[in-house]
C-alpha cells in the first residue's frame, strides 16, 4: 500500500511530474490550482448534456458500483491533499465528468507567463488525483483507463483535428504564432504553410503541433557512414541499457525493461533478448515526428494500446513521478511498434518504440510493413500529448556514440536531434 503523500513530498512529486518537465504545466503549482478553480466553475454552470465520450464513461462508474466507489474515494482523498482547498477541487463524480465535458472542447492556449502554462488539461484536473491511493488503482484499472483514452482519442484529438481548434492559432498574446511562442517554439525551422495568413495556413491543432521541419535543420549527421545509427527523434537520452530481459519486474525502482511487456508478444521477441534498450524524452518544444534509425525493410508495424495516467508503482510514493516512471511507461503505456530488418550486414532488426504519455497518446504511423526505408525517412508522428522514445537492439550489435544518463536526472540528458549519429555498428 502507498504511504500518504506530505506536503513536500506531493510538491516534488509535481515538479517532477512528466507534464512538468516537459514544459506542459507550470512550474508553479499555485497556477495549476488557479486553473482548476476557474475549469471547476466553467464545469458548475454546465447544463448541456454530457459529450458521447464522457457520457460512456458515466454509464461505465453508474454500473459499476466498485469502480465508482473507488473514483469517489479518489476525489475525496485528492480534495484531502490540499488543505485549506488552495484550488477548487471537483466535489464529485458529475462535476469531474463536466470538466472533462469541457476539455473535449477546448484547445490548449499558448500563456507569455509561463506560470500560467497549462497545455495538459487532464493531467491538471488528475493532478492530485494520482497523487492518492485510490487514484494508484483507478488509473490501472483497465475499464476506467480505456473509457479515459476513448474520451482523449475520439473526443478532444478529434476536435484537436479539426478545424474548430484553429483559434489559438493567431498572433495575440495567448496565440501559438506569436512573437515569444514563435521563439520558444522555434518556429523559423518548420514548415508553415501560409505565413501570415489566417491561422498560418494550419488545418488545425493537431496539424501545427505535428508540423513538418525543413530539411536543412536536420541534416544527416552520418551520410557517409552506413554502419551509423541514427537518432529517430528531437529529445533527450532518458538511458540506455544493456542485457535487457524478456521477463522482469518493471515495479522496481531501477525500472527495468521487459521485452515481453515492451514488444507486446512480437513474434521475434527472442532475437532482442540480452539486447540494449536506448530511452530519450520528447518535451513539449520538441519536433514530434520521428524517422527511421537505419537503412533497412518495415517486417512489423503495430499500435499497441496501453495505460494512460498510471505511474511507478512503488511502496512509498514516486516524488520523480513523470521522470522515472519512463522506463516503467515503456513497458505499459499506448505506444507504437516499427521493427525494421537492416539492410546493414550484422544490425539486425531494430525496433522503434514510441511512446504516448499522458495526454492522448495519440501514435500514427507513415510506414507500413514491406516498405524500404532509408535513414532519415519519416516513420510516424505523435499527435498533441506527451511522448518517450525507445529503440531496441539485438545483442552486442551497437556501441552508442552519446553518453548515458542517470535516473536521477532522467528529463537532463544529453541532446538529441533527428538524424544525429547516437550508436555504431560493432
Amino acid at each position: 500500500m502507498v504511504k500518504p503523500i506530505t506536503a513536500a513530498a506531493l510538491e516534488a512529486r509535481y515538479q517532477s511530474s512528466f507534464g512538468r518537465a516537459a514544459g506542459y504545466l507550470p512550474r508553479s503549482r499555485k497556477a495549476v490550482d488557479a486553473w482548476l478553480t476557474d475549469l471547476v466553475a466553467k464545469a458548475r454552470k454546465r447544463t448541456a448534456e454530457h459529450v458521447p465520450t464522457v457520457k460512456a464513461l458515466a454509464e461505465l462508474l453508474e454500473s459499476d458500483k466498485p469502480l465508482r466507489d473507488n473514483v469517489n474515494l479518489m476525489i475525496e482523498q485528492a480534495r484531502q491533499l490540499d488543505p485549506g482547498h488552495k484550488a477548487e477541487h471537483v466535489k464529485n463524480i458529475d462535476e469531474m465528468l463536466k470538466c472533462l465535458d469541457e476539455i473535449t472542447v477546448t484547445a490548449p492556449e499558448y500563456r507569455l507567463d509561463p506560470k500560467e502554462r497549462v497545455f495538459f488539461p487532464m493531467s491538471a484536473l488528475f493532478c492530485y488525483m494520482m497523487a492518492t491511493q485510490a487514484g494508484w488503482d483507478a488509473f490501472r484499472d483497465e475499464r476506467f483507463n480505456d473509457a479515459l483514452l476513448t474520451i482523449l482519442r475520439d473526443g478532444w484529438c478529434a476536435f484537436l483535428d479539426s478545424p474548430e481548434s484553429r483559434y489559438v492559432l493567431n498572433e495575440g498574446p495567448n496565440g501559438w504564432l506569436c512573437q515569444a511562442a514563435s521563439e520558444q517554439n522555434k518556429l523559423y525551422e518548420f514548415v508553415i504553410p501560409e505565413p501570415g495568413a489566417l491561422y498560418g495556413g494550419f488545418a488545425s491543432f493537431n496539424a501545427f503541433f505535428n508540423r513538418h521541419i525543413k530539411p536543412e535543420f536536420r541534416p544527416n549527421g552520418a551520410k557517409d557512414d552506413p554502419q551509423a545509427v541514427l537518432s529517430p527523434n528531437d529529445g533527450s537520452v532518458v538511458r540506455f541499457v544493456s542485457d535487457v530481459q524478456e521477463d522482469a519486474d518493471i515495479t522496481l525502482k531501477g525500472q527495468p525493461y521487459s521485452l515481453r511487456q515492451m514488444l507486446g508478444g512480437y513474434e521475434h521477441t527472442d532475437r532482442f533478448v540480452g539486447g540494449d534498450v536506448f530511452q530519450s524524452f520528447l518535451s513539449g518544444a520538441n519536433y514530434h515526428r520521428w524517422h527511421a534509425p537505419v537503412d533497412g525493410i518495415v517486417r512489423h508495424v503495430e499500435r499497441i494500446p496501453g495505460l494512460l495516467f498510471s505511474e511507478l508503482p512503488m511502496k512509498d510514493v514516486d516524488t520523480s513521478a513523470g521522470t522515472l516512471s519512463q522506463g516503467y511507461q515503456a513497458n505499459v503505456n499506448t505506444r507504437g511498434l516499427v521493427v525494421i530488418e537492416s539492410t546493414v550486414p550484422d544490425i539486425g532488426l531494430v525496433c522503434v518504440i514510441p511512446v504516448g504519455i499522458t495526454e492522448i497518446s495519440s501514435v500514427r504511423f507513415s510506414v507500413a510493413v514491406g516498405d524500404r526505408v532509408t535513414r532519415g525517412d519519416e516513420l510516424g508522428y505523435f499527435s498533441y500529448g506527451g511522448s518517450s522514445m525507445a529503440l531496441v537492439f539485438e545483442p552486442g550489435k551497437v556501441d552508442f556514440t552519446v553518453p548515458n544518463n542517470t535516473i536521477d536526472t532522467a528529463d537532463d540528458g544529453a541532446p538529441l536531434f533527428v538524424n544525429g549519429r547516437i550508436a555504431t555498428k560493432k
